[in-house]
């Protein structure tokens, strides 16, 4: 296992900048998967959602958001990350 801090596990095993794919399990509701994009979208200031896919879970329970930004540098994806794991609802966040 790596003791890497998470910036520099990030710049390790990604490039940047480029694509970064997120993916956010929730429960599935109306609004969790348009939060979860919206939020990438206002945390990365950018004028326009990033390409996404909603798959409901076989009892409909849950929902997963799967969306793969442009990014610029590491900080960004820990900012999405800090920017999402606060949403209600959230089970997992990959």
């Amino acid at each position: 296992m790596s003791h890497l801090p998470p910036k520099e596990l990030l710049e390790e095993m990604h490039s940047f900048p480029g694509k970064f794919t997120f993916k956010a399990i929730g429960l599935a509701n109306d609004e969790f998967a348009m939060r979860v994009v919206a939020i990438i979208r206002v945390t990365l200031g950018q004028d326009f959602d990033a390409p996404y896919e909603i798959r409901e879970t076989t009892g409909r329970r849950h929902v997963a958001v799967t969306i793969e930004p442009w990014v610029e540098s590491s900080q960004q994806v820990i900012d999405v990350f800090a920017a999402i794991r606060n949403l209600e609802g959230l089970v997992m966040l990959m």
